[in-house]
């Protein structure tokens, strides 16, 4: 609209081919595009067993502040309980000690790390006991680098590492970078299904995916940037990781 005023042309052009690019990204067909690509990257897990993990890695997603049904308490949102919900399932094949890693809690307390939410989700709804809890991580980076200094500690370097499949390629990177053996255990296929004619439709939910897809390409490149111009990042992310882990806790 801003550009019309000098070049109604370019500006009328630019506004319609937005409004199509919406429509299209708004659609099953538009989303699938960008989600499948990264997904290819996950492969299903056949099985925890003889995987040769010492650990699952379980990473948190959102949250819901303040859910009435459960007393007002902080719980995770419905991504995050996926992961739990497959983490249950990969435990129960396999016996392995759980890792939760989510931090973003406020400094007034009003807050909770994430991380606190998933593991009482997995001992109060499924009753599965959470080895370690890792509280201080605000992204995926840091995710990778503050659980990769808790597990080096106990001497686990090879893990199950469960996340939703589009983010996936971009979390077994930095899981590797941070030194670990990473077996990826993908959850949350949203392209896994056969294309329909409900597809053309544009949706909310196709947008989310299309959104959602969008970010984890930028962070893909962004990795790829940051790496590529400063190969001493690895070692320097372990290093910040250690330091954190006082704050860490271990469950019985």
């Amino acid at each position: 609209m801003l550009l019309r005023h000098r070049s109604p042309r370019a500006g009328n052009a630019l506004g319609i081919a937005a409004i199509f690019l919406l429509f299209f990204l708004s659609t099953g067909i538009g989303a699938r595009l960008l989600v499948h690509p990264l997904e290819r990257f996950a492969q299903v897990l056949p099985s925890a067993h003889e995987t040769g993990a010492e650990a699952i890695v379980v990473l948190a997603a959102g949250r819901y502040a303040a859910a009435p049904e459960f007393g007002g308490n902080e719980i995770p949102d419905y991504i995050a309980l996926a992961r739990l919900r497959y983490a249950a399932r990969l435990h129960r094949q396999s016996g392995l000690p759980i890792l939760v890693s989510g931090g973003n809690g406020s400094a007034d307390g009003r807050f909770r790390p994430k991380a606190i939410a998933m593991a009482d989700a997995l001992k109060e709804d499924f009753a599965i006991p959470v080895k370690w809890i890792e509280p201080d991580s605000a992204n995926t980076a840091e995710n990778a680098s503050f659980s990769a200094a808790m597990l080096k500690q106990e001497g686990i370097t090879r893990v199950l590492l469960v996340t939703d499949a589009m983010h996936m390629a971009r979390s077994a990177m930095a899981f590797s970078r941070s030194g670990m053996d990473v077996i990826p255990a993908p959850t949350i296929f949203f392209s896994a299904g056969r294309p329909s004619w409900m597809d053309l439709l544009p949706s909310a939910e196709h947008l989310r995916r299309s959104y959602y897809a969008t970010y984890e390409w930028i962070g893909l490149a962004w990795y790829a940037v940051r790496h590529t111009t400063n190969p001493e990042a690895p070692r320097r992310m372990d290093e910040v990781g250690a330091g954190a882990r006082q704050a860490g806790r271990s469950l019985p």
